[in-house]
């Protein structure tokens, strides 16, 4: 089945909620996670689309992260299981919202031509706080990364114009055996297997900031799970 370009989402960083507000989930915060449709061709440059922009630039953005991919399927999940008919694609803050592909289907290195650009992908998303208060589900950080339904980066090999209803072209896949599924559950095993993690850190196409990161974590060699509380509660507590 061919892979469909479903929609394309760009979005600029904007602020809202109020200052003052007594629950965390309603107080003020910047993202760039309220991204609109675009109709007809977008230019997707090395370190992004145009008109698309980071509020976070630690953690999202440059040419690892260029492109964030969501699978237009796991909209359908999150619907049912949460109960909200507002989770829409665009929603998780991605720019492509690919159909007939999903974290168990996609992998690694898998390098794409779509419309004018090539693409290969980098990296799963690791979800952070910001989906959680735009749908005031605290908990959805870390339900994203527990089903693995978290979405996966792009870098651009090749810059290019694509447009909605285009299909992808799987150029190469390198590394079929490092699904975004797969890598998720190495990266966030409760108990973390250090000869697994050792492989996926040695596979030459993962983003650099990933692979030093799974390398900094085998050389401490700390068998408890990993405080990520900032990242998937941050200030929503």
């Amino acid at each position: 089945m061919e892979i469909i370009l479903k929609k394309v989402f760009v979005g600029m960083p904007k602020t809202i909620g109020n200052k003052e507000a007594a629950n965390p989930m309603e107080r003020e915060w910047t993202s760039a996670i309220f991204k609109e449709p675009v109709e007809g061709p977008v230019w997707i440059g090395k370190t992004g689309l145009t008109g698309d922009g980071q509020a976070d630039l630690e953690h999202h953005g440059g040419p690892e992260k260029a492109v964030f991919a969501y699978s237009f399927e796991n909209y359908a999940y999150w619907q049912k299981e949460l109960g909200i008919s507002e989770i829409l694609p665009g929603g998780m803050g991605e720019n492509l919202v690919m159909e007939h592909v999903t974290e168990e289907t996609i992998a690694i290195g898998d390098t794409f031509q779509i419309g004018g650009a090539v693409i290969q992908v980098s990296q799963p998303r690791q979800p952070c706080w910001k989906p959680a208060r735009r749908f005031k589900i605290k908990t959805l950080a870390l339900l994203l990364q527990n089903t693995g339904k978290t979405g996966w980066y792009f870098r651009v090999l090749q810059e290019g114009h694509v447009e909605p209803g285009q299909t992808f072209t799987l150029l190469d896949r390198p590394y079929p055996q490092w699904n975004i599924q797969k890598c998720n559950q190495i990266i966030h095993a409760k108990e973390p297997n250090f000869e697994k993690m050792q492989e996926l850190a040695a596979c030459e196409l993962l983003a650099p900031g990933m692979r030093a990161t799974l390398t900094r974590r085998i050389e401490k060699r700390n068998p408890g799970a990993l405080d990520i509380s900032d990242r998937v509660f941050g200030p929503n507590e």
